[in-house]
């Protein structure tokens, strides 16, 4: 369960065929920023300065360790495709990819999780879908303003 903005976020988790999948939980915002606050990751550049968006879908994506199992380009489209969805559904040409490894117990590598969101953001670009990622590696302060409407938060596995 996550607080968002005066609203409850409830998970279900997905575990058909005892696999744990990529989980992901699409919110359309009408404003999401965030600002880095506590660095875990030593391998990660410095970033101080924070960002924000307008009318824009925010993608928390869980990577599992089960995702390694496949080619990192096929769990890349599967995640495409998925978002690619749900921006249609939301009149939405702008997506945020935001790694959230808070949805599991499982976690896929870092080196696959980033080249993953690496290869979903170019597939994105390629299609003039206006695409970032926040900070890989840290802590972020995060504003949310979302909609309150059908399918402004879509959840799913794949």
């Amino acid at each position: 369960m996550i607080q968002c903005n005066g609203t409850t976020l409830f998970f279900k988790f997905d575990v058909s065929h005892n696999k744990i999948v990529l989980k992901v939980l699409a919110i359309y915002c009408n404003k999401f920023g965030y600002t880095p606050k506590i660095k875990n990751l030593e391998s990660v550049p410095e970033i101080s300065e924070g960002k924000s968006y307008t009318e824009c879908l925010v993608a928390f994506i869980q990577v599992e360790e089960s995702d390694e199992e496949k080619e990192v380009k096929s769990r890349a489209k599967k995640l495409v495709n998925h978002l690619k969805w749900v921006l249609r559904k939301n009149k939405c040409k702008s997506v945020i990819l935001h790694s959230f490894a808070h949805l599991s117990e499982s976690k896929a590598s870092i080196p696959f999780a980033q080249e993953l969101f690496d290869i979903a953001e170019r597939k994105f670009n390629n299609v003039e879908i206006k695409t970032a990622q926040t900070p890989f590696g840290y802590f972020l302060d995060l504003d949310i303003q979302a909609p309150g409407f059908s399918l402004a938060r879509v959840w799913t596995s794949l």
